[in-house]
């Protein structure tokens, strides 16, 4: 496992797994058993107010935009406790915030002890809202394109005259790193840049940007495509920038540590595995309920991954079917390539390498031994 991060508050793990905390599941996996995730990525909606250049949730536009009710968002978390589901990671293919199910998800998932974070643009994030769900978050990550407002509104938004977002986000972000310290919540505050390569001039202002605003941390993470290169991400430009990645790694302070997801960006467009083993302990679901083992098939087109949607059945229900099963037994026959029949690098991916490895005997997971890092429930 790669190192982790020493931050003020614990060891933060943002470029590996933590499956050896979680060696239980593991254990009844290789069994043969039929375990539930340990986490769930998911959203509360598709709507999102931005338009990313780097968004790979525009190529799931098979799927609806209208916000899930409130009623199915706290079934959905009793049932997550029911089997087992240890953290929901609000990030998948919508803006959470934007969803009237938001406050009363994060709250209601606190009192029954499943770790949430969120990932959000902030745009809508406004300090009422903050007030409400912060001190119930293990973690918010805050979408930050670029460190500069121009060509952050260019990436994320209509063009780089529209600057007004850039400012509301930075506000939203500020107060939230005050609230943090002045009521000593223990939520971990970080930004992330997805970076393309043609974006490569805004590493620098980016980490600078970090360490000015005072967060635990600033994350740089490769861009995903899909299998038909919709994005065109020409992965093999992530080399040239290595000397700027590490400038903007040695940028880190005492409390703000910028850090680059190493392992994807030099993964490149292919895993090393071919069976993916991942979806069954880091499962996703659509912002439209879509219930399907990873994002990389929310699409139409992998109609025959689609497993259910929450909204019309229970999910209890879903989890227990043979067609939740079935999927799962699919993706890790040999009748399923990773490498060559779904999207570059899902975020099961570092569980999925493990998982291989685990299973080829290479590198087996080992029970976890001393203290736990931080965010231990998301894997």
């Amino acid at each position: 496992m790669t190192a982790a991060v020493q931050t003020r508050e614990g060891a933060l793990i943002l470029d590996s797994h933590k499956l050896s905390h979680h060696y239980d599941r593991v254990q009844a996996w290789e069994s043969g058993e039929r375990i539930a995730p340990v986490s769930v990525d998911m959203a509360l909606t598709r709507a999102c107010g931005a338009m990313c250049s780097f968004c790979y949730a525009m190529m799931q536009e098979s799927q609806a935009r209208s916000s899930i009710k409130t009623a199915h968002a706290l079934n959905l978390l009793d049932d997550f406790a029911t089997i087992g589901v240890r953290s929901v990671s609000l990030v998948s293919d919508g803006e959470s915030t934007l969803s009237k199910a938001y406050v009363p998800f994060i709250q209601h998932a606190a009192k029954l002890g499943i770790d949430v974070g969120n990932a959000t643009n902030a745009w809508e994030w406004e300090p009422e809202k903050i007030e409400q769900v912060l001190p119930h978050l293990t973690w918010v990550r805050f979408t930050v394109a670029a460190g500069r407002p121009e060509s952050y509104a260019q990436i994320m938004y209509k063009g780089p005259e529209h600057t007004e977002v850039f400012d509301r986000a930075i506000r939203h972000i500020k107060y939230a790193v005050d609230l943090k310290k002045r009521k000593g919540l223990g939520v971990t505050l970080g930004i992330q840049m997805v970076l393309m390569p043609q974006f490569k001039d805004e590493i620098i202002p980016f980490a600078q940007l970090g360490v000015d605003l005072g967060v635990d941390y600033a994350v740089i993470k490769h861009c995903s495509d899909d299998e038909q290169h919709t994005l065109g991400i020409d992965y093999g430009k992530y080399e040239e920038l290595y000397e700027l990645l590490t400038q903007a790694e040695s940028m880190s302070n005492e409390q703000t540590k910028v850090i680059v997801k190493w392992s994807k960006i030099r993964d490149g467009d292919k895993p090393p595995y071919k069976r993916f083993y991942g979806p069954a302990f880091l499962l996703q679901i659509s912002g439209s309920g879509l219930v399907a083992p990873s994002g990389m098939f929310f699409n139409a087109r992998h109609s025959k991954l689609h497993i259910g949607n929450y909204t019309e059945e229970r999910f209890i229900d879903i989890w227990k079917s043979d067609r939740y099963w079935r999927a799962m037994d699919y993706l890790a026959s040999p009748a399923f390539d990773a490498q060559t029949m779904m999207g570059t690098l899902p975020i099961q991916h570092y569980v999925s390498v493990a998982l291989d490895r685990h299973a080829k005997g290479i590198e087996r997971i080992r029970p976890a031994t001393g203290p736990k890092p931080l965010h231990a429930n998301f894997l």
